[in-house]
């Protein structure tokens, strides 16, 4: 096997950094009245409640969140149309040589006749295994391309370009609590392909351990 096998569950997503708490919010939608509170009370959550219910959220862009992320290219491609309130660097191949490290599905699901996006439930048995076949062996020409072409001299801003889709890249992403917010809300529907939303989980995950976090997510998620 000339390449290793990444299951969904062995990306990562590590939050490295957050600026900013529920008090933040408040005292940004506060300062318009001349006003500050140095700790939260039942009034500002209400406030909070207000403020996002009607839509009033650039005080919510006042809190940062920084994520270390490790994903195959296909769902950061999906990931990084977030961009609004979002910055976004990458590991680049230009730079560096990729290590054989290719997503794999615990599953194989089967297409959808009436669904243009998407996939039914999962492929039987002996289809799933002839499926996993050809997914193996095309991963590996992949990878062994590349290597043959980085042997002949060919430069790795040119030879990356054979790699596939499945390939784990890794990035740094930052992110206001409004685009948070936005980003959970389409990428945990059910809606959305079921890779991103495992990601989007552990980014909700990660942040439900920031004090303050859990109740005003669960203002903004609820709306």
């Amino acid at each position: 096997m000339i390449y290793q096998r990444i299951a969904t569950q062995s990306g990562s997503v590590q939050l490295i950094d957050v600026m900013g708490s529920p008090l933040s919010v408040v005292n940004s939608a506060r300062v318009s009245m001349g006003k500050q509170v140095d700790q939260m009370s039942e009034a500002d959550w209400r406030l909070l409640d207000y403020l996002w219910s009607n839509e009033h959220t650039s005080p919510f862009r006042h809190v940062q969140f920084q994520f270390h992320v490790k994903a195959p290219v296909f769902v950061l491609r999906q990931w990084m149309k977030h961009q609004i309130g979002c910055a976004w660097n990458e590991i680049s191949g230009r730079y560096v040589q990729f290590d054989h490290e290719a997503w794999e599905p615990q599953e194989w699901r089967e297409g959808a006749e009436h669904i243009k996006q998407g996939s039914a439930g999962p492929m039987a048995e002996d289809d799933a295994l002839r499926a996993q076949i050809i997914y193996d062996r095309a991963i590996e020409a992949s990878f062994k391309a590349y290597e043959e072409l980085l042997s002949a001299g060919v430069c790795k801003e040119q030879a990356r370009a054979c790699l596939p889709l499945s390939l784990m890249s890794e990035c740094y992403w930052s992110c206001s609590l409004h685009a948070l917010v936005h980003f959970l809300k389409l990428r945990l529907h059910h809606h959305a392909q079921a890779e991103i939303r495992a990601y989007a989980r552990a980014v909700l995950d990660s942040v439900l351990t920031v004090e303050g976090m859990p109740r005003l997510l669960s203002i903004a998620l609820s709306t």
